[in-house]
């Protein structure tokens, strides 16, 4: 389908053209985790591109409204979260709060941050999903607090098998924008990447912890690789 008419083609697309996502399967970058990944996605970059952070809030919008029905609130998970949550809650005219990684170890030592007497029912915004585990801990922190999480909208997942299965565990539904199979696809279509390397970024997403044994040999590819933190 052309990615004008299929808006999480038309996510990927923003998102390779902005270079949030960066494929680099001749030499990988490094997760904290320690993991090799032919991919590197710094989604904060779309709050940079007026068009595309309007278009990701339109889509969230959408995603809420059809998914789960109005909610009290919206959360945003920090970093990354955060501004995208804020412009939804705007968007839909609704309060807004964020959960931090961890609480605080000073003032009202709090993990979640705002106003909560104001509902109890919230949808939480994220923009990457990898494993699951900080956004289900964003999760934890707001049940603690008494909300009744509807479920979170994401722009990406990689839809690693150990985080659909942490969400089903944890009653948590997932929606998305984009994907990590629509993205190669798009890719694919627009030249950032050939046949082969499509089969290397198939291999990995089967068992990333392993991938990179072999493939951090492989020749440099044509831009500079940073280390990543996922």
């Amino acid at each position: 389908m052309d990615a004008r008419l299929d808006p999480a083609l038309k996510i990927a697309e923003f998102l390779l053209q902005i270079k949030a996502v960066k494929l680099s399967p001749k030499k990988p970058f490094s997760w904290a985790s320690g993991w090799k990944s032919p991919i590197y996605c710094d989604n904060r970059k779309t709050l940079s591109y007026p068009a595309v952070r309007t278009y990701i809030r339109q889509q969230f919008t959408q995603a809420i409204n059809t998914g789960f029905g109005r909610p009290d609130m919206i959360a945003g998970v920090a970093t990354g979260g955060i501004a995208h949550g804020a412009l939804v809650a705007h968007d839909l005219g609704l309060p807004f709060v964020y959960v931090r990684s961890s609480a605080k170890d000073h003032g009202m030592k709090n993990q979640v941050e705002g106003d909560l007497t104001t509902g109890r029912s919230v949808v939480v915004v994220e923009d990457l999903v990898s494993t699951g585990k900080s956004s289900l801990a964003a999760v934890q922190a707001l049940r603690e607090e008494g909300c009744d999480v509807k479920g979170m909208v994401s722009i990406f997942t990689y839809g690693f098998d150990e985080a659909i299965r942490a969400f089903e565990r944890e009653k948590v539904k997932l929606q998305y924008l984009t994907n990590y199979e629509v993205l190669l696809e798009q890719a694919l279509r627009d030249g950032y990447i050939t046949e082969q390397d499509r089969a290397s970024l198939d291999e990995w997403r089967k068992d990333p912890a392993n991938w990179g044994q072999s493939a951090a040999k492989k020749e440099k590819p044509l831009s500079e690789t940073p280390t990543a933190s996922n």
